[in-house]
């Protein structure tokens, strides 16, 4: 592993040296363990602690297949799909790797007794196998998280629509928290050349997933002078829509839980800005009743805010506990684009204030390639930055689940890899400066 990184690390290796480097027989990598999917049977949610479930293990190396690369790893990011896994909820992930073993002897790969998660990388490609003309060795790449078998006619015009539509290191195995990672070769972006490697790896799975969300005619289609309501606003996900809501003409209309976090949605530009635990808003009075009387509480004040205007788009991930404020909130006609649901599945809302006022809801699940491409591709033209906050290292990734887990971060949580420290790979110093003074504000978040 030390010549992989040694020839990364020079920066001028020709890009066919990178073939001839030995690719070891064993990597490192977090790990869940199937026979402990049982270990936090009887916790609340917010009890389990993923620095008990993930574990920093020597893996086999995967054998490589039809379509696919081995990318060394320089550095990930954490996301909901790791914090999931490592809680095993809503359910073990075991569940996906059995179910996609099942499907032919090269998926067998996948159904082992451990599962290497992670859903972000940046690193350099390895090895392709059969059938894969537009990646080499030796190129930087960065990875979205959207793994498809394209078999099905179903995904040839939105390939989230394929019924064998999965994400990779949450529904398949051997995902970007370790040193290698087995990746499908259309996952594959270039690498911004002016980003480290730990920016880099951060934008994959959040932005490409908000520009889905929000800009994408398959999401909400945002346009300019659109009020968008956002839900944490100061978050990973929320961060890139405030990104894009600015950048794209719209207002956003932050919500956020603390001072702390309405000054990091100030410093990305935004004015209109909610702060919901010093507002004392409480969208629940029990478990099972929620209080339409803050849902008018909260749309009073959003029309303060916007000078009486009610919100075009509402962007939606929390779930079920602001899922019925969501729906209030929406102008009539408006839109409420839902994915994720980091406070519960079972969302409920009051269908008078949906079904008579025209209002629509979207599901959205992360992006196709084409979206995840154009949202590399902005992030490459400086239109769109990191908003990367903290970096671990990886053996400390279960430390750095729990901070996502309970909310503490902002922006992004980033892991280096194989990257020995932060600050690295950045190969087109004048682009960097030319955004320096944008890239520092969102990493200060």
């Amino acid at each position: 592993m030390q010549q992989i990184l040694d020839a990364i690390l020079a920066g001028d290796t020709p890009k066919e040296e990178f073939a001839n480097l030995a690719v070891p027989e064993s990597y490192q990598a977090i790990t869940v363990h199937k026979d402990e999917a049982t270990m936090f049977e009887g916790e609340k949610s917010r009890d389990k602690d993923p620095r008990k479930s993930l574990h920093l293990d020597s893996v086999p190396v995967p054998e490589l297949g039809p379509g696919e690369a081995i990318v060394a790893v320089m550095a990930s990011a954490i996301n909901y799909n790791t914090v999931w896994t490592s809680i095993f909820e809503p359910v073990s992930t075991f569940g996906f790797l059995e179910r996609y073993g099942r499907m032919s002897d090269l998926t067998k790969r996948h159904d082992l007794p451990y599962h290497v998660v992670g859903s972000d990388l940046a690193g350099v490609v390895l090895r392709t196998g059969p059938g894969v003309t537009a990646w080499k060795p030796g190129d930087e790449v960065v990875a979205h998280c959207l793994s498809v078998e394209l078999e099905d006619p179903a995904g040839h015009n939105d390939t989230m629509m394929d019924p064998q539509q999965r994400i990779w290191g949450f529904e398949t195995n051997f995902g970007g928290l370790a040193e290698l990672a087995l990746v499908k070769s259309n996952q594959l972006m270039h690498k911004p050349a002016h980003l480290t490697w730990e920016e880099a790896a951060c934008p994959g799975l959040v932005n490409s997933t908000a520009y889905r969300q929000l800009v994408s005619r398959n999401g909400a289609g945002m346009k300019q002078g659109d009020n968008v309501l956002i839900w944490g606003a100061s978050g990973g996900l929320g961060s890139y829509a405030t990104q894009y809501a600015l950048n794209g003409g719209a207002t956003p209309v932050c919500v956020v839980s603390s001072p702390e976090k309405a000054e990091i949605a100030r410093k990305m530009g935004a004015e209109l800005i909610i702060d919901r635990a010093e507002e004392g808003y409480k969208f629940w009075k029990d478990e099972q009743t929620q209080d339409p009387k803050e849902w008018k509480r909260f749309g009073a004040r959003i029309r303060e805010l916007t000078g009486g205007e009610d919100v075009d788009i509402v962007y939606e991930h929390p779930g079920r506990e602001t899922f019925g404020a969501s729906v209030y909130a929406a102008r009539k006609g408006g839109t409420i684009v839902t994915c994720a649901s980091t406070s519960g599945y079972m969302h409920e809302y009051d269908n008078r204030y949906f079904w008579m006022n025209l209002k629509r809801i979207i599901g959205s699940h992360f992006a196709n390639y084409r979206e995840s491409f154009e949202a590399n591709r902005l992030v490459d033209k400086g239109m769109i930055h990191p908003t990367l906050s903290k970096t671990f290292a990886l053996a400390d990734t279960g430390e750095a689940a729990l901070e996502v887990h309970h909310n503490k971060h902002a922006g992004k949580v980033g892991v280096l890899a194989l990257a020995p420290q932060e600050g690295l790979g950045v190969r087109d110093p004048e682009k960097r400066e030319r955004f320096e003074t944008q890239i520092n504000r969102f990493r200060e978040l």
